[in-house]
């Protein structure tokens, strides 16, 4: 590894650096915190993928600006995809791509004021696609961006369609850029990237004929389009002087099922694959059984809320077997002392979910009373106040609906609930309620469920082991 430092900086962009792992690569040749990196290879770095790209080769060489302004620059010899040690602020590098769009659907847009600012922002990067699952509009995408996407094999990428009908996704999506969308997704797919699509279902808007030429064209291109899933729109009560959209309801959610289980059989029969899935939220909405666990193939789509209870009471019975074969029996059962010093016999527990989801997990909560006789579960399903009668998923519901219905009720022990309720790694709810707000209010014990079978059970029993 060769040194020379240069003078001055000339004025370039640079990536700072976070953070230099000990005895990396990085550090041994004295990169630190806060040092800038100005090119890699002679190329600029405008996100995580660039970086990764280039510091694979097995000679890399890095111009870096140091502390004191000077310009260092290093000719690294290394193995072939040896990483160089480095972190940088944000994961991506550069700040998540803004959405353009003004969709007549969009959630963000029904949200109340005063909310966390977090809430409010609209992302439409690919790259957080093929990081974090995210879906896409495209909208905002240019050439160079898909070669980008291509030169990377960044796949699959997840694309929110809602149609390919242009003239009608230039209405839904109010971007006159939203028409293009086949041509972006065949370039994408005759490069060999993998594409998952969504389709936000509005009602007498792009379903019947359009959801039939949709699920069309996007099915003539399996396997790369891999899978499509249908979701039907979620509707707040803060919709002042946005469209007027139907929410969907018992009758309309069955003929939606109907349409897409012709579309299943014969899918299945031409291609080997179903493609398209349905939302649990439809199927619930209608009455129907959820499909088979096996119906959903290797569930592409399942965070997107599609198979999620066939994958969820699926892992129920099967860890349930499990435990019975082990004989976990009754005294097994973490217990809790009375206020008189005495231990009690029976645990009982309660469990907040959506309205949506009640029946299920209510039919669940039996099956558990049944196979351990010492437990009592009250499920309890609380409804959307906050957004509105039309929101009835659990992963909606806030800090304050839980307060305000389950005062004075009877709730045990704990109160559990699923971690879908929680912002991703903290203990707050969508309206910054925090669980220790929820747990003062209620004068419970809350603890949270991890979006699994088996977390469940083992919290509904209080047992602490694989």
């Amino acid at each position: 590894m060769n040194k020379e430092k240069k003078s001055k900086k000339k004025k370039e962009k640079f990536v700072e650096i976070k953070k230099v792992e000990k005895g990396s690569i990085a550090d041994e040749i004295g990169l630190k915190p806060g040092d800038k990196i100005v090119s890699i290879n002679e190329e600029n770095i405008e996100d995580i993928f660039d970086y990764k790209f280039l510091i694979t080769d097995e000679v890399v060489n890095l111009r870096v600006i140091k502390s004191d302004s000077e310009l260092w620059e290093f000719e690294i010899e290394k193995d072939l995809y040896e990483d160089l040690g480095l972190e940088f602020d944000s994961p991506m590098i550069d700040s998540a791509k803004s959405c353009m769009n003004k969709c007549i659907f969009c959630f963000i847009d029904q949200l109340p004021k005063g909310m966390r600012s977090s809430l409010y922002f609209k992302d439409d990067d690919t790259r957080l696609s093929f990081l974090s699952g995210n879906y896409v509009t495209l909208t905002n995408v240019k050439e160079k961006d898909l070669n980008k996407i291509i030169k990377y094999h960044m796949s699959p990428i997840n694309i929110s369609v809602h149609t390919t009908n242009p003239n009608l996704r230039v209405k839904m999506l109010k971007n006159k850029n939203a028409g293009d969308i086949m041509e972006k997704i065949n370039k994408l797919t005759e490069a060999g990237i993998t594409v998952n699509c969504q389709i936000v279902l509005c009602r007498n808007i792009n379903d019947g004929t359009e959801l039939d030429r949709t699920i069309k064209d996007l099915s003539d291109l399996y396997p790369k389009v891999n899978s499509i899933s249908v979701v039907p729109v979620g509707l707040t009560k803060y919709r002042e002087g946005l469209p007027e959209l139907i929410p969907y309801n018992r009758i309309s959610a069955s003929e939606t099922i109907e349409q897409m289980s012709k579309w299943q059989e014969q899918l299945f029969k031409e291609k080997g694959s179903r493609v398209v899935y349905l939302a649990d939220e439809f199927y619930l909405m209608a009455g129907y059984e959820i499909p088979s666990y096996e119906e959903y193939e290797d569930f592409p789509q399942l965070e997107n809320g599609v198979g999620l209870i066939a994958l969820f009471k699926y892992e129920f019975y099967e860890y349930l077997n499990y435990l019975k074969r082990r004989n976990i029996d009754n005294q097994q059962i973490v217990s809790s002392n009375d206020n008189n010093g005495n231990v009690n016999k029976v645990r009982k527990v309660s469990v907040a979910t959506g309205v949506l989801a009640y029946e299920f997990i209510n039919d669940l909560s039996r099956e558990l009373e049944k196979t351990f006789k010492n437990i009592k579960i009250n499920v309890y399903p609380i409804k959307n106040n906050f957004f509105g009668e039309h929101v009835t998923v659990t992963g909606l519901l806030t800090g304050q609906d839980i307060v305000q219905q389950l005062s004075y009720k009877d709730l045990g022990e704990e109160l559990l609930i699923p971690e879908t309720m929680l912002k991703a790694d903290e203990d707050i709810f969508l309206d910054d309620y925090t669980v220790k707000m929820v747990e003062e209010q209620l004068n419970i014990k809350l603890t949270v469920v991890k979006n699994n079978a088996k977390d469940f059970i083992l919290k509904v029993k209080g047992l602490d082991f694989d």
